[in-house]
């Protein structure tokens, strides 16, 4: 299975005035080469290499190989779109094949317009455990002030064991995720920070003023990176519960969720804000390379159906909280209960679900 790392490097301001150029210069030679494989009327990387390479290394100071990913690069995103020539800004991503960068210890030797460099990278546990495992071509990238290099990585995936039993997922919007264990993560903390970055966010739009601005730019990004953080500690502890138990795990399938869901004012920001798709991507993956098997059931009536005797109704849920069943009268919480309705739907699909994880 394919992951990809973030290897931080650390440069001096000599070297980020370095890189920072080649990167400008990669994107304007990008630049050059869409609009005149536009005009042209050529999308293919080999047509474009034909139609550009010779006058490119004739206009511009750039060697052979980046100027050959500059058109890797254009290509790419001709394949997409060709209704309009793609312009790539200055400090945008740039491919770099294996000849272009060399990883040694804590070192990496890198290109740019100004010769190779040898300069210090940093990386955590996960990176180091991860590099060795680096494929193909990686991407020199610019991210808030900081360098990086973006690694590929083939991992083998452990096959899928049989299950002893199954932990069911329940995801929502007051509780990120429950399991029908009973273990609840939940969101009250993560709203708050929510709630607490809008209203500084609404504040410095309103204010408007250039030291304002310096510091929106500062925050941006800061709540997707914490809802990526907590993502991956959420479903790295569920995978850990499953892996440690010898069970699979079941989710429902989200997909489209805030199309089909409808959630009270006080609660749409938070149901539109988390990254549903990601948490479920990360179990998933994690899973895979723990060996867990995942199946993924229909999410239709999780909430209102009785874990205990099945009963179906509405009337069971007289608050958001709370499920009471009007037929058999069991309480318990509703985020439990429909955890364990999908913890019984995926022992339903184990057979078809655990081939389709391994």
């Amino acid at each position: 299975m394919k992951l990809t790392i973030a290897v931080k490097i650390v440069t001096t301001s000599e070297q980020a005035e370095a890189l920072r150029e080649t990167l400008a210069r990669c994107n304007e030679v990008s630049n050059w080469i869409a609009a005149t494989g536009f005009a042209a009327g050529v999308f293919r990387e080999f047509d474009l290499h034909y139609l550009c390479y010779r006058a490119a290394r004739e206009k511009f100071d750039i060697g052979s190989v980046a100027l050959t990913k500059c058109m890797t690069k254009v290509a790419g995103v001709f394949s997409r779109s060709r209704t309009v020539a793609p312009n790539f800004r200055p400090l945008s991503a740039h491919l770099y094949t294996k000849n272009m960068f060399r990883i040694f210890g804590d070192m990496v030797s890198i290109w740019t317009i100004r010769g190779r460099m040898k300069l210090p990278i940093a990386m955590g546990e996960r990176q180091r455990n991860l590099l060795p495992f680096a494929k193909g071509e990686a991407s020199l990238a610019h991210r808030q002030g900081k360098w990086f290099l973006i690694l590929p990585c083939e991992v083998e995936a452990k096959p899928a064991r049989v299950p002893s039993d199954w932990l069911g997922i329940d995801m929502g919007i007051v509780n990120i995720a429950a399991d029908s264990d009973g273990t609840v993560y939940s969101g009250s903390e993560i709203e708050a920070r929510r709630a607490h970055a809008s209203r500084r966010k609404a504040g410095l739009q309103r204010r408007g003023t250039k030291a304002a601005k310096r510091r929106l730019r500062k925050l941006s990004g800061k709540q997707r990176k914490f809802q990526t953080h907590t993502n991956h500690c959420i479903s790295k502890a569920l995978v850990l519960a499953a892996e440690r138990t010898g069970r699979g795990i079941g989710l429902e399938d989200l997909k489209h969720i805030r199309a089909r869901v409808t959630a009270m004012r006080s609660q749409r920001a938070r149901l539109n804000n988390w990254a549903f798709g990601q948490l479920r991507e990360f179990i998933t993956y994690k899973a895979k390379l723990a060996g867990v098997p995942v199946a993924i059931v229909n999410p239709k009536y999780t909430s209102q159906q009785c874990s205990c005797c099945g009963h179906i109704d509405k009337a069971n849920r007289p608050d958001q909280a709370t499920f009471s069943c009007v037929s058999c009268g069991h309480s318990d919480t509703a985020d439990l209960n429909a955890a364990r309705n999908i913890r019984a739907r995926a022992a339903l699909a184990a057979p078809s679900s655990s081939r389709a994880s391994a």
